[in-house]
């Protein structure tokens, strides 16, 4: 198992429109990536945070392969659809999670 988390910070003036945008396109996405296992979408809730607002996509692969290959490929690709519609107001942040240790 492999996990990558990725975190969109959103400011807030474009509060709304990420919301449509990830109802009505981005769930769409996720739901067809090919080699992502399992995901959970949530709503970040920090007491650091002050302006905007932080979504997590936490996707599950079956290996580190797969997870790279998403990196290189379905990340890029979904940055760049992000980054076209939303420009600098919408920051994205991945980070590889290694397992240590777990229980499931």
């Amino acid at each position: 198992m492999s996990i990558l988390s990725i975190t969109f910070h959103t400011v807030e003036s474009q509060l709304q429109t990420w919301e449509q945008y990830l109802e009505n396109e981005l769930m769409s996405l996720v739901e067809n990536f090919i080699d992502v296992e399992k995901y959970i979408l949530s709503e970040v809730n920090t007491e650091m945070l002050t302006e905007g607002k932080n979504t997590n996509l936490l996707l599950i692969f079956e290996s580190d392969e797969k997870r790279q290959e998403f990196t290189e490929t379905e990340l890029y690709n979904l940055s760049e659809i992000i980054a076209r519609k939303f420009g600098e107001n919408v920051m994205i942040f991945k980070t590889e999670l290694n397992e240590k240790k777990s229980r499931f």
